[in-house]
């Protein structure tokens, strides 16, 4: 039986003003492997890209993993305990 991989995604995201330009940060950790990713948004909102940081996370894992997810976003850590998938979430952001 094969062993699942855990991964930690550690996320960020952030804009200038309320919309305004904003960005997101990604480090995927597996064993002593790291995995930097980074994107940006001309007009966001930093609840946006909080959530658009964990889905790129998630979304560049090639198979099943467990994945614990760091965040300071209240926002996800709200939207997670109260059973949001992260597929409602993507259309909520758009």
């Amino acid at each position: 039986m094969e062993e699942i991989k855990q991964v930690i995604i550690f996320t960020d995201g952030a804009c200038s003003g309320n919309p305004g330009p904003g960005g997101y940060g990604i480090v995927l950790v597996y064993k002593d492997n790291r995995r930097e990713l980074s994107g940006g948004v001309q007009d966001t909102t930093n609840n946006r890209m909080e959530i658009l940081a964990a889905i790129k996370g998630l979304s560049v894992l090639k198979e099943k993993c467990k994945v614990t997810i760091c965040s300071d976003s209240r926002y996800l850590v709200w939207c997670y305990i109260n059973n949001l998938t992260l597929e409602n979430l993507f259309y909520i952001i758009l």
